[in-house]
């Protein structure tokens, strides 16, 4: 397969442009998009087509008399890109895209990026705990208590927000992709299946989180509580958006029909080829709070195809309050129930 071409589109953009809704100033500075800055370390993970790498990144002098500064720890993914077929290629433009924007303390940023022959190297903000599903496999495996979940979700919520009061969904919740560091800061990443609902002709909002779940998730009542084919032609071009500007208000709302997201965590409607909005991540969100609580997700044992044909036919699962490891607080069941209701507009 031949390699794509990697440009940067600072100069088609509109530096007057509107922020994005909700951005903030970076409280992690961004680094830079040339390989001489980075020491590349051992892998700490593997894809398909991809390897993870720990680094550090060694900042500039601030002038010519200055010591260096301390070395940065951070993450590099290395993509062959002539391993990637072109649905992945599209997949891959736009999450480097949408990190490369995003500017949200709980949604992972892209901070540098760069192409040596046929490989794109990201640099990425190191996660040293992995994701929330490393953290409960190794030190929770029948799931977490009330506080912990409700730590994970409260931020996870706050990212998953900004994604949705901006026009664009995730599809793809669940705690594989809850990124955690050292200070308990919870990240959203991989973002290569999220859409924009502005693609799209419907002029229905989107909606944003119900303030039932973010009101549930704030602080607990102690007394309640009782886881792809080549292409040929001319090379392909991905355009790569400057990481250094603000993502731009999305004028224009509306729904997918795309299949897409991870058998246990998906929405009803989404299964079942009806139209979605950001209603489909509330209902991944529940899901998530379930696997939170119980060390995997509801019907994980059974096979992609039973899961999918129970989460149309049965009833929605809810959290048993006092059948696992710890017990929950009717506050959080109850905002659990509230984001696991079959009808996306009740959610």
């Amino acid at each position: 397969m031949t390699s794509g071409t990697f440009t940067t589109a600072s100069s088609s953009m509109n530096f007057n442009s509107p922020r994005f809704i909700g951005a903030v100033e970076d409280e992690w500075q961004l680094y830079s998009d040339r390989e001489s800055d980075y020491i590349i370390g051992s892998p700490i993970g593997f894809g398909a087509s991809s390897i993870v790498y720990a680094a550090t990144y060694q900042p500039p002098r601030p002038k010519p008399s200055a010591n260096l500064p301390p070395p940065i720890p951070c993450a590099l993914k290395v993509l062959d890109l002539d391993a990637l077929p072109p649905r992945s290629l599209s997949l891959l433009q736009r999450e480097t895209t949408l990190m490369s924007l995003s500017k949200h303390p709980n949604v992972l940023r892209v901070r540098g990026s760069w192409m040596n022959g046929h490989k794109l190297y990201i640099a990425l903000r190191l996660m040293n705990k992995g994701s929330a599903a490393d953290v409960m496999r190794y030190g929770w495996p029948g799931g977490m208590e009330e506080d912990v979940v409700r730590c994970i979700l409260r931020q996870a919520l706050q990212g998953l927000n900004y994604l949705h009061i901006n026009g664009f969904i995730h599809r793809d919740i669940k705690a594989a992709n809850l990124l955690i560091d050292d200070d308990g800061t919870v990240l959203l990443g991989d973002l290569g299946v999220a859409a924009d609902l502005s693609e799209d002709t419907s002029q229905r909002n989107t909606k944003t989180t119900r303030a039932s779940a973010t009101t549930a998730l704030s602080q607990p009542d102690p007394s309640d509580i009782p886881s792809n084919g080549g292409h040929s032609g001319a090379p392909k071009r991905i355009v790569l958006f400057d990481h250094t500007l603000p993502l731009v208000e999305k004028p224009r709302m509306g729904k997918r029909k795309s299949f897409v997201g991870t058998p246990c965590w998906m929405a009803p409607e989404l299964i079942q080829g009806r139209q979605y909005d950001s209603s489909a991540d509330i209902w991944s969100f529940g899901i998530t709070a379930l696997e939170l609580t119980q060390g995997r997700p509801p019907r994980s044992r059974e096979t992609p195809q039973r899961v999918l044909l129970r989460t149309i036919q049965d009833e929605p699962p809810t959290l048993n309050r006092e059948g696992g490891t710890y017990k929950y607080s009717r506050a959080f069941k109850e905002m659990v129930d509230s984001c696991l209701v079959k009808d996306p507009t009740m959610r």
